[in-house]
């Protein structure tokens, strides 16, 4: 039997090394595309502005993607190495979207990558353009499969229970990657990444407008990167909702527990702005909420309920009795595999096979199992609530203030009078972290509020560990820590640097600090 100990290690250093390296993923996604947009003006107005944007900013993205890539390798690795039998129950599924990574999108993006920095003087405009265009078409793409295998543990579909190999099996690779989950979750990551990079461009540019330097490269592409970002957070926003509703059609676990509702509420439930919550009650002890918009948001009806945690403990307490029936008569089944009735059985109830699997930390023979530990094996269904609220509504207020930010600079860009307010310019600095906040923020309310699935309904976390010690892991964990705040230190000393030298870094001779010399 699985030690909780080493389970919560190997959850930790997952969490940490994937958290780790989303901080450089959205800045890679956004930048990319806007590299495009810049390379495109250059293009069409054959203004060298233009280029140098192209190129100062391609800088940044250069630095940016050697980390991402870094520590985008290690994290693939840990599926091996930490998550061993999760790899051999769902490899035939899993396995399939990150080689197509590997091979298609990985291997485009890199090349590209190559032609957009050393190709300047190699390629005709228009062949420039086309390498930068593919280059972001690969990152893109990058994500795109990530994005479907996630979504995949988010939402099962187009696979099927073996119990012969006693492994999950593609039936449908279109169905996989076709998901409403996968859809959803790529669009609302991507525009989340469009997001971070045009705030990156309109703080820097902000602070060069602050300090009375550059003033055309910087307004050109603070007034790119509002425009930009304005369409991009309106997206965010709006694919964030899709997701909502999608969780709450399938997950209702982790929306009940996004909005902190214990009991189930008449249609259309009421939408919580502030809520203090008591666990061990199991009840909220103080609330400010809005009549209506929960459910309206939630269902897009005025009909359906949002079910409570407590009634949802009590379904899956149902579903755990079934489930522990199912894995009965499974290991009945593989040892009389020809055997039509215990199939026939075992058929009407594996939809409830992984809930019978929640049992397994409790020991290897299931039948034996107390009405107590069906009850605790119940309650784990529902992930902690006081983070899993407080985390999705600071994902929304940085949603929000960066929708407020894109506009007071598309605004003022517009009329040409943003260097006359030096105030906003230092709001627009400020919130450089704003999408990083909500990214971190929305990748822990999908990854926390799955638990304890590794996948939904189908595997338990505690079943998906490698045979590790905790001593392992410790070590793990620690040489991780060291060697990423060691490069992350290498990386904002870079990023700091060729950003306080601004477009001065290009040596064209135009630029703040060459004119001053």
């Amino acid at each position: 039997m699985i030690s909780a100990e080493l389970v919560d290690l190997s959850r930790l250093q997952f969490a940490l090394t994937s958290m780790y390296h989303f901080l450089f993923v959205p800045l890679t996604l956004g930048l990319s595309f806007m590299l495009v947009i810049m390379e495109t003006c250059y293009v069409v107005t054959g203004r060298e502005i233009y280029k140098d944007m192209t190129r100062f900013w391609g800088k940044l993205f250069g630095i940016n993607f050697a980390l991402g890539v870094a520590t985008g390798i290690t994290m693939e690795f840990q599926f091996g190495t930490n998550w061993a039998y999760y790899s051999h129950y769902v490899g035939d599924i899993f396995g399939a979207p990150l080689a197509i990574e590997g091979l298609m999108a990985f291997f485009l993006e890199s090349t590209f990558i190559g032609l957009f920095f050393f190709g300047w003087n190699r390629l005709s405009k228009g062949g420039h353009l086309a390498a930068t265009f593919l280059m972001a078409l690969g990152s893109n793409l990058s994500a795109l499969w990530i994005l479907v295998a996630n979504a995949w543990m988010q939402y099962p579909v187009g696979s099927e229970f073996n119990y012969t190999t006693m492994r999950m099996e593609m039936t449908n690779f279109w169905e996989v990657v076709t998901s409403p989950w996968a859809q959803a979750k790529f669009m609302h990551t991507i525009n989340a990444g469009y997001m971070t990079g045009a705030m990156f461009v309109v703080a820097i540019s902000a602070w060069y407008l602050i300090k009375g330097r550059d003033i055309g490269f910087a307004k050109r592409s603070l007034r790119l990167g509002a425009f930009f970002g304005l369409v991009a957070t309106v997206m965010t926003l709006h694919m964030g909702d899709e997701s909502g509703y999608l969780v709450t059609q399938n997950q209702p676990t982790k929306i009940a527990s996004m909005e902190a509702v214990w009991e189930t509420h008449e249609a259309p439930a009421p939408l919580s702005m502030f809520a203090i919550t008591d666990q061990q009650a199991r009840k909220n002890t103080f609330e400010i909420s809005i009549p209506w918009l929960m459910g309206l948001m939630g269902t897009r009806s005025l009909s359906q309920e949002i079910v409570g945690i407590n009634p949802l403990v009590e379904k899956a307490a149902e579903r755990i009795v079934n489930g522990q029936r199912a894995v009965t008569l499974l290991e009945a089944l593989r040892k009389d595999t020809g055997n039509a009735a215990l199939r026939q059985q075992f058929d009407e109830v594996k939809a409830d096979l992984g809930y019978g699997l929640l049992l397994k930390r409790f020991g290897n023979d299931v039948s034996k199992v107390t009405p107590e530990q069906i009850r605790e094996a119940a309650l784990s269904t529902v992930p902690q609530v006081v983070p899993m609220y407080w985390s999705f509504r600071a994902m929304v207020g940085a949603g929000m203030a960066s929708i407020l930010v894109f506009l007071l600079a598309s605004f003022f860009s517009l009329k040409g009078t943003i260097t006359n307010y030096p105030k906003m310019l230092w709001a627009f600095v400020a919130a450089l972290p704003l999408p990083w906040v909500a990214c971190e923020m929305g990748w822990f309310v999908a990854e926390y509020g799955r638990q304890p699935w590794t996948i939904y309904e189908v595997l338990p976390v505690h079943l998906s560990v490698s045979s590790l010690t905790a001593g392992d892991l410790i070590g793990s964990i620690l040489g991780f820590v060291l060697l990423y705040t060691a490069l992350l230190v290498v990386e904002m000393w870079l990023m700091v640097r060729f950003a306080k030298l601004g477009p001065s870094a290009l040596g064209t001779g135009r630029y703040f600090f060459e004119r001053k010399a």
